[in-house]
């Protein structure tokens, strides 16, 4: 029902900026809360930032807050997450999701019935 695919990881170092990309297609792409995941090895994944139907309500972990902004380019059915003054505890393998069933973000990883592939950011000290 919706296909998710991310891009635009990779390595840089501490202080620097990424953008990652989520491209949706399908029956509901255009009609779903997309969020941002992420997981490091042997640790649960964890909410990163989430964006409603609308791209008007968006929510972000603590963690990520003020560093981190989501948007949604409703046209392309294109979800990014632009990352600033990154970290090395931003290392991780990052996933796109959709939520087809609510029209607010929740922050659960079970919310969620389809996921990206994941892409990788690493960020070197």
């Amino acid at each position: 029902q919706v296909q998710l695919v991310e891009s635009g990881g990779g390595l840089v170092q501490a202080g620097d900026s990424l953008r990652l990309s989520c491209a949706a297609s399908g029956r509901y792409a255009g009609n779903s809360v997309v969020a941002w995941f992420r997981q490091v090895l042997d640790k649960e994944r964890e909410f990163v930032a989430g964006v409603d139907w609308y791209g008007r309500k968006t929510d972000y972990a603590d963690s990520v807050a003020g560093r981190f902004t989501i948007s949604r380019d409703s046209a392309n059915n294109t979800i990014y997450l632009q990352m600033n003054i990154l970290k090395p505890q931003d290392t991780a393998v990052y996933y796109c999701a959709a939520d087809i069933n609510n029209w607010w973000v929740t922050r659960g990883v079970q919310a969620y019935d389809y996921w990206g592939q994941g892409t990788q950011v690493t960020v070197s000290s």
